[in-house]
């Protein structure tokens, strides 16, 4: 079938067979077919959709497309969790080591941030030596030796997603479900876990802002994960503002730090969600056989400091120097020529605050990425003072900011104060959690 029938029959609304969707997305890949026709094609899926079938189909072929890792001589279901995007989302680098300290074996290839999301890779290399381009077996024996360890993913990993996503990202056709699906998708399914626990996030600073299409998302990915062979779980959790308290690079592995050294409340959102997580993590990987079991396992690997020391352990398997992972040391990470506070512009309440608006906020300091080739400054960022529903004093800052370069501070503080809503009267309390998908 020549590659204009394919774009036409999804186009008309028809289901692609397996055969079709390899004859484009592998010649796309091998450069025998055009950027304006797979663009078409594209575009007829933003309008036509796919079927399930069709989906997994796809996912398939884009996780054949390039390497694959193959974590089978490891011992027990290797677990791995994947975040959609947020801002403040510092849940890897808490959870990861808590489930690894629970006897849970966590081998994760992770992304680094681009716009205002952040990236777990970008976090580790806040701290000196780490070097998160490893080798596969030096890889495996990580997790071998410590249950835990999350690199890079490899060069030749799904290329097929990097030309599609590239290719959305400038043709208008990055909102579609099948789309976001099968691209998240093929990354985790390549890296080889058996189970896999998806974070999806809803909000202001999330992709997927209503809860419907964030159900209709998750439930997607599940469906894929469980015709691949694969156990996968989603958790469906707000991103209307920030998860955790710092938005940045190293401020937020300082809270992490903090997190698992029993500094940071289990009921603040950040430990709330990455205990969620983990309850997840430790019972789709058959370590644990009841959400009251998985954690009790967690909070006894948190308070008596085990996580941590698997945090360390894992630092120091990536070459970094483990002394910063202590709650004393870390904050030298986090040095810069002047903090900034920003003032609220009124006194009331904060009722909302669009967390979209904080990130972007924090990549103009140089704490993220508008391009991929964009290099950042691990210490530059902001730490929150406030939530939603606290009062807000034009005397008492809502938030400070980290700052090398002050080329930008004016855009980004006049940023703040815009995305801050703020009434007269204390709002009702929103839920953090919008609900589990399991099918």
């Amino acid at each position: 079938m020549r590659i204009v029938d394919i774009v036409e029959k999804k186009r008309d609304g028809g289901e692609l067979t397996r055969a079709e969707i390899e004859q484009l997305v592998l010649g796309y890949v091998k450069g025998e077919v055009p950027d304006y026709q797979v663009s078409a094609f594209l575009m007829a899926v933003v309008f036509r959709g796919m079927t399930d079938q069709e989906t997994a189909t796809l996912t398939d072929v884009m996780m054949a497309s390039g390497d694959t890792v193959d974590l089978s001589s490891l011992p027990g279901i290797k677990v791995d969790k994947h975040s959609t995007g947020g801002v403040g989302d510092t849940t890897t680098l808490i959870v990861a080591p808590l489930v690894a300290a629970c006897g849970g074996t966590v081998a994760k290839m992770s992304g680094r941030g681009l716009g205002h999301t952040g990236g777990t890779l970008d976090k580790l290399e806040a701290i000196p030596g780490v070097s998160i381009e490893q080798p596969m077996d030096a890889f495996m024996d990580m997790v071998r030796m410590n249950g835990l360890a999350v690199i890079g993913q490899s060069g030749n990993l799904v290329p097929a997603d990097k030309k599609l996503y590239a290719l959305r990202d400038v043709t208008g056709t990055i909102a579609s479900i099948p789309l976001i699906a099968s691209s998240v998708m093929s990354k985790k399914l390549a890296a080889g876990a058996d189970a896999i626990v998806l974070d999806v996030k809803v909000g202001s600073g999330a992709f997927m802002h209503t809860v419907e299409e964030a159900r209709k998302l998750a439930s997607l990915m599940v469906r894929i994960g469980k015709k691949l062979h694969r156990r996968v779980e989603a958790v469906l959790t707000d991103m209307d503002q920030p998860l955790g308290l710092a938005v940045g690079n190293a401020l937020e592995v300082q809270e992490a730090v903090n997190a698992l050294s029993g500094l940071v409340g289990e009921e603040e959102p950040l430990m709330e969600v990455s205990l969620l997580l983990g309850e997840r993590m430790l019972l789709l990987s058959d370590v644990a056989h009841s959400q009251e079991e998985a954690r009790t396992m967690l909070l006894d690997a948190l308070h008596s400091g085990r996580g941590l020391k698997k945090l360390r352990a894992m630092i120091e398997a990536l070459g970094g120097d483990g002394s910063y992972i202590d709650a004393n040391k870390i904050s030298e990470l986090c040095k810069v020529k002047q903090m900034v506070p920003v003032y609220p512009p009124k006194d009331g309440y904060l009722h909302a605050l669009d967390a979209e608006k904080i990130g972007v906020a924090s990549q103009m300091l140089g704490a993220g990425r508008a391009k991929k080739e964009d290099a950042i400054d691990p210490a530059v960022g902001l730490v929150l003072h406030k939530r939603v529903g606290d009062r807000l004093q034009t005397d008492e800052p809502f938030c400070t900011l980290y700052v090398n370069d002050s080329t930008q501070l004016k855009e980004a503080v006049a940023l703040i104060e815009a995305s801050m809503t703020i009434g007269e009267k204390q709002p009702e309390a929103k839920p953090l959690v919008f609900g589990i998908v399991k099918e």
